[in-house]
């Protein structure tokens, strides 16, 4: 970067920071291996961790969303915000990370929690 930046080069920082911040719903890919243990599926597992740690409160706050995948290293995408990524990871799930998104896909069903709001 040059010694002296200039207006524009702010800009653009800003413009990624900005970008990076949007960014609401890490994408974890699941196999279909991961799929076939029930307790892979957040609607089924996290409820019971949330009562079990005392943490409840979480509920109203965590966002996951799940769409099918079109391979079998991905055949389900789970879309979750960064509380229910924070949760999925303290119950020691896999995390294989593959993107995120500004908010789920219209075609991605609330799989468990409250919907995204901005």
């Amino acid at each position: 970067m040059a010694s002296n930046p200039t207006s524009n080069d702010l800009l653009f920082r800003l413009a990624a920071e900005r970008t990076r911040r949007a960014l609401n719903y890490t994408v974890i890919a699941q196999s279909a291996d991961e799929v076939q243990d029930v307790q892979n599926a957040p609607s089924v597992s996290m409820g019971p961790y949330l009562i079990a740690s005392d943490k409840t409160d979480l509920l109203t706050s965590l966002s996951v969303y799940s769409q099918r995948g079109n391979s079998r290293d991905q055949i389900r995408l789970l879309f979750m915000n960064a509380i229910a990524l924070g949760i999925w990871r303290a119950m020691g799930k896999q995390s294989r990370l593959v993107g995120a998104e500004h908010r789920p896909p219209h075609t991605a069903l609330l799989t468990f929690g409250v919907p995204f709001s901005e």
